[in-house]
């Protein structure tokens, strides 16, 4: 029972995480405009990827959990 609640304290903090990220994303300066990020805008057509902006929050999600792995 003890690794199922540490598995939900993980999980449900790593949901917060991404949460807060997502609230606040437009709030932080430089994310979701980095170069890389792909922007097309024709007439009233406008198609957004962000490329770059995905790598760099998976490499920074994937360090966090490889730190949480290690307690």
């Amino acid at each position: 029972m003890e690794q199922i609640g540490k598995l939900l304290m993980t999980i449900g903090l790593t949901m917060l995480a991404f949460g807060a990220l997502l609230w606040m994303g437009g709030k932080i300066p430089g994310i979701g405009r980095l170069p890389g990020d792909i922007l097309i805008k024709r007439g009233n057509f406008t198609f957004y990827f962000p490329l770059a902006t995905s790598i760099l929050l998976s490499i920074i999600l994937s360090l966090i959990l490889a730190l949480l792995r290690r307690r």
